[in-house]
C-alpha cells in the first residue's frame, strides 16, 4: 500500500506533508512555481484528493503528486539559465516563455535549476532574449 499524504504545510520556502506512515518529505517552492508565486492566503486553500495521492490548488490550477516529494532536486540559481536572467532583472519570464514557445512555469524551472534544459532550448533561449526589445529587457546598472 502507497503513503498517504494526512498534511501539508508550508515552512522555509518549501512545501512539507506528511503520511499516514509517519514520514515528512518536502521540496523547495522553487519546483512548483505556481505555489512560488502564490500568496499566502493561496497557499492555504488546498484539498487533499480523494486517495490521498496528491494535493490540489483550485485558485491557482496547481496540482501536485505524492511522487512529486520522492524527487530529490534542490533549487540551484548559479545554474547557466540563471545566470543569463540575472542581468535582466526585469525580464518579463511570461513574454520570453511565449517567444520560446514554452509555458511560463517550465522557464521558471529553468531559471531555479529544478530542470535543465536541452542544449537546442537553452540555444532558443540565449536567441530570444538577445533579440528581445531592449527598452522591455534592461540590465541592471
Amino acid at each position: 500500500m502507497e503513503e498517504r499524504i494526512t498534511k501539508v504545510w508550508f515552512e522555509d520556502g518549501r512545501i512539507f506533508i506528511n503520511t499516514d506512515k509517519g514520514q515528512v518529505y518536502s521540496r523547495p517552492l522553487e519546483a512548483f512555481p505556481l505555489l512560488k508565486d502564490a500568496t499566502e492566503s493561496q497557499k492555504k486553500h488546498f484539498e487533499i484528493g480523494m486517495f490521498a495521492d496528491e494535493i490540489h490548488w483550485t485558485d491557482i490550477d496547481e496540482d501536485i503528486a505524492f511522487d512529486s516529494f520522492l524527487i530529490n532536486k534542490e533549487a540551484d540559481y548559479n545554474n547557466e539559465t540563471a545566470k543569463i536572467f540575472k542581468q535582466y532583472p526585469n525580464a518579463d519570464i511570461s513574454d520570453i516563455a511565449k517567444r520560446v514557445g514554452i509555458h511560463k512555469t517550465l522557464l521558471q524551472k529553468y531559471i531555479y535549476g529544478i530542470s535543465k534544459p536541452s542544449k537546442e532550448r537553452f540555444a532558443h533561449i540565449v536567441s530570444v532574449i538577445g533579440n528581445y526589445d531592449n527598452t522591455t529587457l534592461k540590465t541592471s546598472t
